[in-house]
């Protein structure tokens, strides 16, 4: 039997073809080849059963599981066979569970999020059941935004709170099916991950990467990343990078400047898209623009992504805009 099934950019294991008395063995094979090495026991062995989905988002590996209750292991021995290892974000909205690594215990609540590094042990315990989902993260990756990792892992993030419960809200959106077919640029939707991230880990900013000093000089940096992106909305594919290189700063720099204010690329890019958008929209003597040529002029080449867009963000689509101004 195949071990994994991909469809539409989604890789999946399923203990579902599997006899009753081998979904245990099975499942801790599957979650060896799907994530890393790990050992996991459930007090459900005989009616156990579990699922694992993944998809990638541009750096970030997207992962959902469900399943029973189980207790699920990163030993000495898994670490020394694995090639690659990872942080990951895991985050559970159904029931409370726990997460050790090191010397430190987090007590999960529904809704809340840890971040563990497997380069070292830990263990996760879920006592109902395992439905959570997994953020798979290459260390330089969060090392880019987290000055110092081994400070956060192990720790409960407040999911009920703060910038923890945007944090929390956020990733719990990162479905396999979002990871697959994003609605937007999977780097803008990967810079969000990591600008929350950083929010919600309270991380002060390296010396050597700090946005320019003084209140004031940040507020001003942040209003010139606001105009060049004003300037540059309509290219397709914008990225922070692009913004970051043509203002003299790091990408780094770039997104702790804006985290600081309240802010990241993604929504500025969008607000301003969108906002132009309802100008042409409402405007008359645009009306003979079609609409995938007003989604065109803002930077959204896709017209059925752009009227996704408008209806999320503006309320309606761009047709009935256009029927209503």
């Amino acid at each position: 039997m195949d071990s994994m099934q991909t469809c539409g950019g989604i890789h999946r294991w399923s203990t579902d073809s599997v006899p009753q008395a081998q979904r245990l063995d099975y499942w801790v094979g599957a979650i060896c080849e799907g994530f890393l090495e790990m050992s996991a026991t459930s007090p459900e062995a005989p009616r156990f059963f579990s699922s694992l989905e993944s998809a990638p988002l541009g750096p970030v590996g997207v992962n959902r599981v469900r399943g029973s209750a189980q207790d699920v292991y990163r030993t000495r021995s898994a670490i020394a066979r694995s090639r690659d290892n990872y942080f990951y974000l895991l985050c559970k909205t159904d029931s409370a569970w726990s997460a050790s690594q090191g010397e430190r215990t987090a007590r999960m609540l529904p809704g809340d999020a840890v971040l563990v590094d497997s380069r070292d042990r830990y263990a996760f315990h879920f006592p109902v059941s395992a439905d959570t989902v997994s953020l798979e993260l290459p260390p330089a990756w969060v090392e880019a935004w987290l000055p110092t990792p081994s400070d956060h892992v192990g720790r409960r993030i407040d999911g009920q709170s703060g910038w923890g419960q945007t944090l929390c809200s956020f990733a719990r959106q990162l479905t396999p099916e979002v990871a697959a077919a994003p609605p937007l640029p999977a780097a803008l939707l990967s810079d969000q991950l990591g600008a929350l991230l950083a929010l919600a880990s309270g991380s002060g900013i390296a010396a050597d990467e700090a946005p320019p000093a003084g209140a004031g000089a940040r507020a001003a940096m942040r209003e010139r990343v606001q105009h060049a992106i004003r300037e540059r909305h309509a290219e397709s594919g914008l990225t922070a990078a692009a913004i970051a290189a043509q203002l003299g700063l790091s990408e780094r720099s770039l997104h702790r400047c804006l985290a600081e204010g309240q802010q990241s690329f993604a929504g500025l890019l969008m607000d301003c898209r969108m906002a132009v958008a309802r100008r042409l929209l409402s405007e008359p003597r645009f009306d003979r623009l079609g609409i995938a040529e007003i989604g065109r002029r803002v930077g959204l080449a896709d017209a059925s992504h752009f009227v996704r867009l408008c209806k999320r963000h503006l309320g309606a689509t761009p047709g009935a805009l256009r029927r209503t101004r």
